[in-house]
């Protein structure tokens, strides 16, 4: 006899991220917690049903259908007898209305007995990722114009919160993975922030819980952003040795292999670690690394949080790595690259970067010029708060400046402009 695939239920499977094995094993789960006996079904009964070769199961799988899914059977493409011809189940014999009346009365006693747990089990797919996901890339439009601070750190943490609580449905392995892996993003984002912002301490209790969750994601992109981070935190700790070994980390993992993207990053993060620890040589060995490794990338999809990376940063990062190694005339020039290219979207990024081209200049006795620079990197964020990390370069721009020029009336002039602003907590 001909049949009609039954697209409702495949449908249904493909949105929910269900093979028909996975959702023969989820069916058995449900028809023990039932009845108290597991089921037998197999990926072959699935796909029976799928063909459209069974178009009405009996009432136990109906059940079990309806714990799974959350489902009417009819809503899932299943035509009830006498609507419609159809085939008998190959692997169900018919049964008599005693016996379905039985089971009926079973099932409904122990459904209710199970009801909390039935209840709590929503059906859970790729549109509820998706809808999790969203929300990350405004948080990193936020970022990337005002930088790290107080409420960007709750929203992440709380968008962490809501796609673990979707953990609670029912739903396939991969779909828990990949919730766990948006779950270790949004964290990730509360540590960026916090670090950003200079709250050092609750940014390693975040990247602490990111690397829980990037690990039982087994998702080697969200880990190599929570070792990036480790690393920049681990710097900002005068850790540098820790520093090193986090960006060591971050090089190995697998998407540093398969990405020279991430790879980059990596290099250009252990060249900032070497380069505070005074290891010229393999600081610029790292950076050339970096180099090469940017070189080789290809234009594609990626994780919306490394968007800041790319020429631009590599050259401000380049700056950081030749200024801690006594070459600030290298150190402006690479600040200025960043800037020429560096887009204007990024405002915290083009004012770290302007604060840095100040310092570089300060180093070189430009007292004039640097002050005249640095003005800009206020102007860049006027109208918010300063982060916490741009306090700290100005910070050291203005001990720079007091100690290279004391007497000098621009520096006398930027103290009484501008030191309320950076240090202001």
């Amino acid at each position: 006899m001909d049949s009609t695939r039954n697209t409702s239920l495949e449908a249904w499977m493909a949105e929910h991220a269900y093979s028909s094995n996975s959702l023969a094993s989820e069916l058995n789960s449900a028809l023990e917690a039932l009845t108290g006996k597991p089921g037998r079904y197999d990926g072959r009964t699935v796909r029976e049903w799928k063909a459209g070769r069974v178009t009405w199961p009996n009432s136990v799988t109906r059940e079990a259908l309806k714990v799974v899914t959350g489902l009417d059977p009819t809503t899932l493409g299943f035509v009830p007898r006498g609507k419609s011809p159809a085939a008998p189940s190959p692997r169900v014999p018919p049964e008599d209305e005693v016996n379905r009346r039985r089971f009926c009365s079973a099932a409904t006693a122990a459904a209710a007995s199970a009801a909390p747990l039935i209840a709590a089990r929503p059906t859970v797919g790729t549109s509820d990722v998706l809808r999790a996901r969203a929300g990350l890339a405004k948080l990193t439009t936020i970022d990337q114009a005002r930088g790290g601070h107080a409420a960007l750190e709750r929203a992440a943490l709380r968008g962490a919160r809501a796609t673990l609580e979707l953990q609670r449905g029912s739903a396939t392995q991969r779909i828990r993975q990949r919730l766990f892996s948006v779950a270790a993003e949004y964290t990730s984002m509360a540590a960026w922030s916090s670090l950003d912002a200079r709250h050092l301490d609750r940014a390693q209790e975040h990247l602490n819980e990111a690397l829980r969750l990037a690990g039982m994601a087994q998702d080697a992109t969200a880990a190599m952003r929570v070792w990036n981070s480790t690393a920049m935190l681990a710097h900002h700790r005068n850790e540098y040795g820790e520093a090193v070994a986090a960006a060591q980390a971050a090089q190995a993992t697998a998407i540093t292999r398969r990405d020279p993207m991430f790879a980059s990053l990596g290099h250009a993060r252990a060249a900032v670690a070497h380069a505070t620890r005074g290891d010229r040589n393999a600081a610029r060995r790292s950076l050339s690394q970096a180099q090469d490794a940017l070189a080789k990338a290809q234009l594609e999809p990626r994780p919306g949080w490394i968007a800041f990376y790319g020429p631009a940063e590599l050259e401000a990062l380049a700056a950081i790595v030749h200024d801690q190694l006594n070459a600030p005339a290298e150190a402006e020039r690479a600040s200025h690259r960043a800037l020429a290219i560096l887009p204007t979207r990024y405002r915290r990024n083009r004012a770290m970067a302007t604060a840095r081209l100040a310092l570089a200049q300060v180093h070189q006795r430009e007292i004039e010029q640097a002050c005249a620079t640095s003005a800009d990197a206020f102007a860049l964020m006027a109208g918010t708060p300063l982060p916490g990390r741009l306090r700290v370069v100005l910070g050291d721009f203005h001990r720079q400046l007091v100690t290279t020029a004391p007497r000098a009336t621009a520096a006398r002039e930027w103290a009484d402009r501008y030191r309320s602003e950076w240090s202001t907590a």
